[in-house]
């Protein structure tokens, strides 16, 4: 059982099916596959990594009609891949999974939905990602708002914005994103920020014909651009790890970029970032900084104290008048897959095991919840690559556990508790130091803890991850009522 059909759950699916695994169920409560490339269809709605990294190694494209591909097409890409590789006949729209239980005496789980179905399952793989929950900020008088407010990661395409006053509280990478190409068309556009961003350039034109044309057609270009674009993320993380040389060197540059691009010096002085490079998500683009200077937008930095029913009120008592409210304040990303109820064995609650900050395994397994797999689980995103890279690796350790199991003739595979503790500890040690520590950012929870983001390189996750040790794990012998030699897949069945 697979619960999510983004780019994790699509990976593991096919990294499954590849290897064996033919009894696979995919549900997600989205009307249809692509996780938040389903849901974030913002103006503007790209991904800020170029395509051919941010796509699967085994499902390379040379057709992309840009460095980095809208949302449209990265959704088309892999509705492709899901048809191609027969994933898409798996996938269980609408199901909106509330719980996830695992029987001590079966030795399975139950899988339960909000709509009605449950489903029994020998592994369950949680592929909700990091970003699939919209984050509302807590303003006062929020309700009280007589205009128009929706999240851009539901973006409310039946709202005419042309010749609106709006106004959008967040400057995260959608609101970077989106910001550019509503500037274009409302009356006024006021722009709430709490804090600066880092940016480096990001021109995304379409590629010319000639490009085009040797991308598709010199052997191994694309392949060499891959790499070239794998190593230039791994440098990012280099600087993020090494402030005073590497990290000194990137924000050189992008304090030069944004000085070029900020020509007002007010707006300059209100947009430059107060905090170390890298300590929060740096940002790709060539077209936010200038679309602040427009004659009709304005950066204002004052907190946002509240909403009244005519606008949005700062903490110098000023009262912005609006007709919308636009939320680009991003994801609840340290929920995970909650708020999904997740019970392991014992009777034991995965929110509970979670209480100071979530914990796993390569970010992957966590003890006492046997057969259960986590993917862009704890300390697996990337401030420096892509993501698929780490999804990938993923799948092919779950794949390696659950072919573990199958070979071993066991029931289930559980982590042993003194793994996955020296596992988390080390992570968490190595942000000694880094920029990631040096202020407050999504990464980390209230307390500090770093809690989103991989510590190293993306070649350091894909060693690890390759070849899975047995010695780190538990293996459950089959329930005494079962058939002698049970066939340990991700069988998932629904039952009355």
């Amino acid at each position: 059982m697979i619960v999510g059909a983004g780019f994790g759950g699509i990976a593991a699916a096919i990294e499954l099916r590849d290897h064996g695994f033919q009894d696979i169920t995919i549900l997600d409560r989205a009307p249809g596959l692509g996780g938040t490339w389903l849901h974030n269809s913002y103006p503007g709605s790209a991904c800020d990594v170029p395509s051919h990294l941010y796509s699967f190694s085994f499902a390379q494209r040379r057709d992309w009609s840009r460095l980095c591909s809208p949302q449209d097409e990265i959704l088309d890409y892999l509705h492709g891949v899901a048809r191609d590789h027969g994933i898409d006949r798996l996938v269980v729209p609408g199901s909106t999974v509330t719980a996830t239980t695992w029987d001590d005496e079966a030795r399975r789980w139950t899988v339960t939905t909000e709509e009605g179905p449950a489903y029994e399952a020998d592994a369950v793989i949680l592929a909700t990602g990091q970003l699939h929950q919209p984050a509302f900020p807590r303003i006062e008088g929020s309700d009280s708002f007589e205009g128009h407010r929706f999240h851009s990661a539901r973006w409310d395409h039946d709202y005419d914005l042309r010749g609106k006053r709006v106004a959008v509280i967040g400057t995260g990478a959608s609101a970077v994103q989106f910001v550019p190409e509503i500037a274009k068309e409302v009356a006024r556009l006021t722009v709430f920020q709490r804090s600066g961003n880092w940016f480096l350039p990001r021109k995304n034109r379409p590629y010319p014909p000639p490009i085009k044309a040797l991308i598709q057609h010199v052997p191994g270009l694309q392949a060499l651009r891959r790499k070239r674009v794998y190593y230039t993320g791994e440098l990012l993380t280099t600087g993020i790890r090494h402030t005073r040389s590497v990290g000194r060197l990137l924000a050189l540059w992008s304090r030069a970029f944004m000085r070029a691009q900020l020509k007002d010096p007010d707006v300059r002085r209100q947009a430059t970032p107060d905090y170390t490079f890298g300590c929060k998500r740096v940002l790709f683009s060539s077209a936010f900084l200038p679309a602040l200077q427009r004659d009709n937008v304005e950066l204002v930095t004052d907190a946002v104290t509240g909403l009244a029913p005519t606008g949005v009120v700062t903490a110098d008592g000023t009262l912005h008048e609006v007709d919308c409210v636009i939320y680009g304040t991003g994801f609840r990303t340290n929920d995970f897959m909650f708020p999904m109820q997740v019970t392991g064995a014992g009777g034991r609650e995965l929110k509970d095991e979670w209480a100071a900050g979530a914990h796993a395994h390569l970010g992957i397994a966590v003890p006492g919840f046997p057969s259960m797999f986590v993917m862009y689980g704890p300390n697996t995103n990337t401030s420096g690559g892509s993501i698929i890279v780490y999804l990938e690796a993923q799948a092919r350790y779950i794949r390696q556990a659950l072919a573990q199991v199958r070979n071993r003739r066991a029931q289930a595979i559980d982590v042993r508790p003194e793994v996955e503790t020296a596992s988390d500890r080390e992570v968490q040690s190595r942000f000694a130091g880094t920029a990631w520590t040096a202020c407050d950012s999504w990464y980390r929870t209230d307390d500090g803890r770093i809690v989103a983001n991989w510590p190293g390189y993306m070649r350091e996750y894909e060693a690890r991850t390759r070849a899975l040790d047995p010695a780190h794990f538990e293996f459950i012998a089959a329930a005494a009522a079962t058939t002698s030699e049970p066939e340990p897949t991700t069988r998932s069945q629904p039952h009355a």
